[in-house]
């Protein structure tokens, strides 16, 4: 199991014998290979650890019987632990901010109905009344046709009335024919008995219609009644026009607004578009300086690759490396001190060989990971794509951060492999045997290869740095010029959701509107014919009433030329 542990170093005595190394368990690693757990205080002696500093952190791995297997140094893994841990902590805000999203629509729904159910309830209280005014009006429909009755039987009576009056005009005419005779027979010398007269009187009598006169004035008395009945209903009829043409006018500068925004809304839409077409470009552009960016990591990781290989070769020859190597001090020293400096030398060494090892293990792993998620990506499709490129970008970004850090461990590695060959070198001519790895007289200098590559590395490491910069100033203006497409689109989506609901209002009112008209036109259908009916009867029986006076007028006449008669 993996350990995270402190190096403690317990003091000796005067001459320094009997420092001892220990280990301070502070935590372990969790069996998922992410987390770590606070162990109960425990030291373990470690003389592994005896070359680190007190108080160092390191990783060591301890098998069942509570011996040191593995040790290393914990600064590299913490830092991984910890930029873990802060991706872990900025998913996190990003699943809090997808749940505050999904929050905030829920909200948006929930207010969206309950105003949809605020507008079924105002749909039914319109319906309620509705009904209640159809009621009124089967209600005054039930009065009209009453009131329509009592005109029928007027009219009926008025026509019985007139019927009687023709008859009395024609039996005037027969007695006018009667008088005229006498008249001429008067002319002739003829005079008139008191029987004559008598009969004559009479029947100027039957004709001064006196009774005909109370009818008429009875009639025109059911007339102005009914005029009076049918006036408040012209007034409510000419009021509900009124309204209905306030209605009209409110629709038609609703539905002016409507098409004002309607046509403000596809402008912005159109803009949008633009906006949403340039950032595709601009994705596109970045995507492909990042396609570049990556390319030039690969290369600037093979010439170190390759650097390496030439430094180790030029290492080996000798003729680069380790120039500051005091030799006249190597020389002066002492065996058994040089032995002792060339130990501690191998010692570190394998520490931080091991060290070094591990985290080429590391790298490798992170591009094994690479390359397993870059396959994933290119069979999956959908939401869960988003989730795979942030994971990879991740990862790419965790690779290059270590492969930088790599760059100066291997370095100082080679040269740490050159300076223990030179004082073994050194050790074994002073000992009398014979040295390893002596120098090749002809040897080739590749120090100006080096010099050259190093040259071109930090030119392509200028170049990719002012990349990077381009980079992330590129994609600081797309996820701005994204915010604000997305506030814009969502600004869009609730306009077209006002426009939408102005729509059915407007669609709402005007149906309104129409059934409006359509009682005021079948209230107005309905009243136009009694009212003709009305003013019909009363202009027979003004006509009627001229005939009357008329018939006095030649009575009158007819009784004094029989008064002269007689």
């Amino acid at each position: 199991m993996l350990y995270l542990a402190e190096v403690q170093k317990q003091k000796g005595g005067l001459l320094g014998g009997g420092a001892k190394t220990e280990l301070k368990l502070l935590g372990s690693q969790k069996n998922d290979s992410v987390g770590w757990s606070q162990v109960p205080e425990e030291v373990i002696a470690a003389e592994e650890a005896s070359k680190l500093n007190d108080g160092a952190l390191v990783l060591v791995e301890l098998n069942p019987s509570r011996q040191v297997q593995r040790i290393q140094e914990a600064g590299r893994p913490l830092v991984n632990i910890l930029q873990n841990f802060s991706r872990q902590v900025e998913k996190f805000k990003v699943k809090e901010e997808e749940i505050d999203q999904w929050k905030e629509s829920l909200t948006f729904q929930a207010q969206e109905l309950n105003r949809r159910e605020m507008e079924m309830e105002e749909r039914m209280l319109q319906l309620q009344q509705l009904e209640e005014e159809c009621q009124q009006l089967g209600a005054q429909k039930q009065e009209v046709e009453a009131s329509r009755a009592e005109f029928e039987r007027l009219q009926e009576e008025t026509e019985r009335n007139r019927q009687e009056l023709e008859g009395a005009w024609e039996h005037l005419r027969g007695e006018q024919r009667r008088l005229e005779e006498y008249q001429a027979q008067y002319q002739q010398g003829a005079t008139l008995d008191e029987e004559q007269s008598r009969v004559l009187n009479e029947l100027l009598n039957q004709l001064s219609c006196t009774g005909v006169q109370d009818n008429l004035n009875q009639a025109f008395e059911i007339i102005a009644n009914q005029q009076a009945t049918l006036n408040p209903y012209w007034e409510e009829l000419e009021h509900s026009k009124a309204t209905v043409e306030q209605q009209q006018a409110e629709v038609e500068q609703l539905l002016q607004t409507f098409s004002d925004n309607q046509k403000q809304w596809h402008e912005i839409q159109d803009s949008l578009d633009q906006q949403a077409a340039e950032l595709i470009v601009n994705t596109a552009t970045l995507n492909s300086k990042e396609e570049y960016a990556r390319n030039l990591k690969q290369q600037l990781q093979l010439q170190e690759t390759l650097y390496q290989h030439i430094h180790s070769v030029a290492g080996k020859s000798g003729n680069v490396l380790n120039q500051q190597i005091n030799l006249e001090a190597l020389e002066n020293m002492s065996i058994e001190e040089l032995q002792k400096t060339v130990q501690d030398m191998q010692e570190k060494l394998n520490i931080d060989s091991s060290f070094v090892q591990d985290q080429e293990l590391e790298l490798n792993y992170k591009q094994q990971t690479i390359e397993e998620l870059q396959q994933k990506l290119s069979q999956v499709q959908g939401s869960d794509r988003a989730d795979l490129e942030t994971e990879l970008a991740d990862e790419q970004d965790l690779f290059q951060m270590l492969n930088e850090s790599l760059v100066g461990q291997r370095r100082s590695l080679i040269e740490r492999q050159e300076n223990l060959r030179q004082h073994q070198v050194i050790l074994s001519r002073r000992q009398g045997q014979t040295p390893v790895n002596i120098q090749d007289e002809n040897q080739i200098d590749l120090r100006p290869v080096l010099a050259q590559l190093e040259a071109q590395r930090q030119q392509q490491q200028e170049e990719l740095q002012n990349l990077e910069r381009e980079i992330g100033q590129m994609r600081n203006g797309i996820e701005l010029t994204q915010g604000m497409v997305d506030n814009q689109t969502h600004e869009q989506k609730q306009k077209r959701q006002e426009l939408k609901d102005m729509e059915e209002n407007l669609h709402q009112m005007q149906i309104a509107l129409a059934e409006s008209w359509v009682r005021v036109n079948l209230y107005q259908e309905a009243l136009q014919p009694i009212q003709d009916g009305v003013n019909g009867l009363q202009h027979n029986l003004q006509t009627l009433a001229d005939g009357v006076q008329h018939t006095g007028e030649i009575t009158n006449q007819m009784r004094q030329m029989l008064e002269q008669l007689v």
